[in-house]
């Protein structure tokens, strides 16, 4: 004879419960994948970066010249 009997109520807050945890570990399993895929990605994007040729600086400017003065009267 049992003492404590579980109501469908009950049994449905556990189904529940458990597939909602489920649901979070599948779901932060996908998140750390996407994570390291991004990852990834982006320190090969840098190391492309860091390989690439940097374009040569252009001259410094040269001087002005010097305009003369013009003074009127």
């Amino acid at each position: 004879m049992p003492i404590v009997k579980i109501t469908g109520q009950g049994l449905f807050a556990i189904g529940l419960s458990v597939a909602l945890l489920w649901g979070c570990l599948i779901g932060e399993r996908v998140l750390l994948h996407h994570a390291s895929s991004r990852r990834m990605r982006v320190l090969h994007q840098i190391h492309e970066l860091q390989h690439q040729p940097r374009p040569t600086p252009a001259t410094a400017p040269a001087p002005r010249a010097a305009r003369p003065m013009i003074t009127v009267g």
